[in-house]
């Protein structure tokens, strides 16, 4: 069971994520983890850090999947698509 607070966080963050497609948040998360400017970036650079945040997004979205209490399996199903999406990228 969760508490009210933990209840209201959730549902403002399922109807944030609802909007968002999965292959927007795919390429939302994996763009969090390039760490400079792709135009500071040679093409080896540019790939070396597309293929760590394909990676590190992956990981984030198995913790997702794995560790946190997703109460509806829309959202199950929703982050699977995700990294199914981040694969993709």
């Amino acid at each position: 069971m969760c508490s009210e607070a933990e209840f209201f966080i959730y549902h403002v963050s399922y109807f944030k994520f609802k909007i968002m497609k999965a292959k927007e948040k795919a390429n939302e998360l994996a763009n969090k983890f390039i760490s400079k400017s792709v135009f500071d970036m040679t093409d080896k650079e540019l790939k070396e850090q597309r293929e760590q945040g394909k990676s590190f997004a992956i990981i984030c979205v198995d913790e997702i999947l794995n560790g946190s209490r997703l109460f509806y399996i829309e959202d199950y199903e929703y982050w699977k698509e995700v990294k199914q999406e981040i694969s993709l990228l």
